[in-house]
This record gives C-alpha cells, structure tokens and sequence, in this order.
C-alpha cells in the first residue's frame, strides 16, 4: 500500500540548506587590480632511486647545470633514472615583496614512476609576461600514505608533490588598485542583487554617496577626499563593513555521492506525484503528516518528509530531477 506524504519536518542529514547570512565585504570580494597571479617553470629533480624518467632529457639538463660549476660532462655519461623532467607551479598574491615565500606544485612530466624522497633543483619561474618572479627548490612532499599502511588515509599520488615555502619572491608584481581616484570591488560570484547591497552598505557606513553598483560583479567606490592620503586605512574600513549576500534559488545534486545542496526558501506549488512505493502531495499549501500541520511546502520539508518514509538518496534525487523536468521547481539545478 502507498503512503501519502504531507510534508512538515525539517531538513535530513544528506542535505544543506543556506540560510541568508551576514558576511564582511573582504570576504565576498577582491579589489580590481589586486588578483592572484600564476607562475610556472620547468625543472629537475634528482634523488628518485630509479624511480624516475628512461630518456635523456633530463641528464641534458643536469649536464647543462653542471657547467655553471665548471664540471665538464655530458649526459651519456649522468643517464640514469634517478631524477626526472617536472612541471613547476605556483599563485603568487598581489603585494607579496622579495623575499617572501610561496608553496610550489611539483608534476612529473616524463615517464618517471614516482617524484617519493626527490628534490627539485633550482627552479625559475615565470610569469605570463615571460620575466622571472620566484626561485623554486627544496625537498617534494607527497602527502598522504603508502597504500600499505593499514590506516585508513588517502593513499599517495606519486607523481605530484609539494613544496611548502618552497618558492623565494624575487621581484615585486605591480599592483594599482586605484585608477580616476576610484576604487572596484569586483564579487566573487556576481548576483545583481548582492551588488547592490554592498554599495547600500558602503553608502550606509560613510553617509555619503560613495559607492555604485556597475553591474552584477563590480562596484565602483569613490574615494573621499579626507582618505587620499590614508587609502589603507579606507580599504580596511570597506573590507570590515558587514552585509547580507544574495542567496540564489538553486539546487545542486551529486549524484556519486548523494548529496543534495539548495539555496534560498525554495517553495514548491501544489502537486501529487507517485514514485515507488511514495506518493507526494501538496495542497492548497496546507501540509500535514501525522496530524501536525504547517504551512511550510518547501524542498527542505519534501526531502526531510522523504527521509523520515525510508527513501534513499538516489531516490530522493530522482524525485527532484523529475519535479524539475515536469516544470514543478523552476529553479535552477545543477547535476554533478
């Protein structure tokens, strides 16, 4: 016999619901000419055991490095397969000096059967602009476990490494954050209405009107006379300024792991639909389930109500597919 569900409950285990929050505006936002940038280099690294690449590039390159040092060789006579030809990466932030340090990722990029115990020799890396920002070199850490330990971790990948601090800044990337004596803040997911809360909040906080929503990720602020000699001190007073974010009405389904995430108060319209050995209705708004009543037909309610029924998380996900197929959420939902 079907049962006939009439959604109360609140939301179960495998879910997530957002509920609209008060964030700082440096945590939604970066300034506009203050970006990450990435930097990349080839290397060598020695050390591998046999373990590393069959071919002779990388004793070339060794070969190569030895002259520096007035060692005469050539590399017939380094092949070996203890080091091999990587791939050597990084993010440098804005405002990092000469001298500051930078974690690097360390890739294999021949047939080497394992990066384990290397050490990258000196590596340049550069930036898009083909001039050299950071010196690479240390000892590769793989993380991880050998796949013989009986703990229960994530095994070791050997073939990517890090270096922690492995990286020395050597030259300074220019930044300019503030051009025709305005300043943007640019939102890390862009939502019109978001945008326009931040410039309400700025205009709020400094009573004057600053602060303009250029769309739905910029936001151009003025910089006010009293703080042209003190920018610092006017960013970190933006950057501290509260406000409500934009949550927007979406769902997000992952089907490997079961996982159901949704944003907003998504509310659903009146319906019956029949799955298995469930069947769902909603009506007129009024939702009860075992005589408790409450007007509440949301999609957390929908998927709680299933739950508390025995239904599994592929077969909750298949209801909210179909719901979203048949036009019943006309929300946005994202399969993974």
């Amino acid at each position: 016999m079907k049962k006939i569900v009439y959604l109360s409950f609140i939301l179960f285990l495998s879910s997530v619901v957002f509920a609209s929050s008060v964030v700082r505006i440096e945590d939604i936002t970066k300034f506009r000419g203050a970006t990450d940038n990435q930097l990349f280099g080839v290397g060598v690294v020695t050390g591998l055991d046999g373990n590393g690449d069959s071919g002779e590039l990388p004793s070339t390159l060794l070969a190569n490095m030895l002259k520096n040092f007035g060692v005469v060789t050539t590399a017939a006579q380094l092949k070996s397969k203890n080091s091999a030809l990587v791939m050597v990466t990084a993010n440098i932030p804005p405002f990092y000096y000469p001298g500051m340090k930078l974690d690097v990722t360390v890739s294999s990029m021949g047939d080497a059967k394992s990066l384990k115990d290397g050490v990258l020799l000196q590596t340049p890396l550069y930036g898009a602009d083909g001039n050299v920002y950071a010196v690479a070199q240390g000892q590769i850490s793989l993380g991880g476990e050998e796949s013989k330990q009986s703990v229960s971790l994530q095994n070791r990948y050997q073939l990517v490494g890090t270096i922690p601090n492995g990286a020395i800044v050597q030259k300074l990337i220019p930044s300019n954050i503030v051009k025709a004596n305005v300043v943007t803040l640019l939102l890390n997911k862009p939502d019109f209405v978001t945008a326009a809360r931040v410039a309400q909040a700025i205009n709020g906080k400094f009573d004057t009107e600053i602060a303009k929503a250029v769309d739905a990720a910029a936001i151009d602020v003025k910089l006010p006379d009293i703080f042209k000699n003190k920018l610092i001190d006017f960013l970190a007073i933006i950057e501290q300024i509260t406000v409500s974010p934009n949550i927007p009405q979406e769902i997000v389904i992952n089907e490997r792991t079961g996982t159901v995430i949704f944003g907003g108060d998504i509310q659903l319209p009146d319906f019956t639909m029949s799955y298995g050995n469930f069947s769902i209705s909603i009506t007129n708004g009024n939702v009860s389930t075992a005589g408790t009543k409450t007007t509440s037909n949301t999609v957390s309610n929908l998927i709680s109500a299933l739950k508390t029924l025995g239904a599994t998380p592929q077969d909750i996900i298949a209801i909210i597919e179909s719901l979203h197929r048949s036009g019943i959420i006309q929300q946005k939902v994202v399969i993974m």
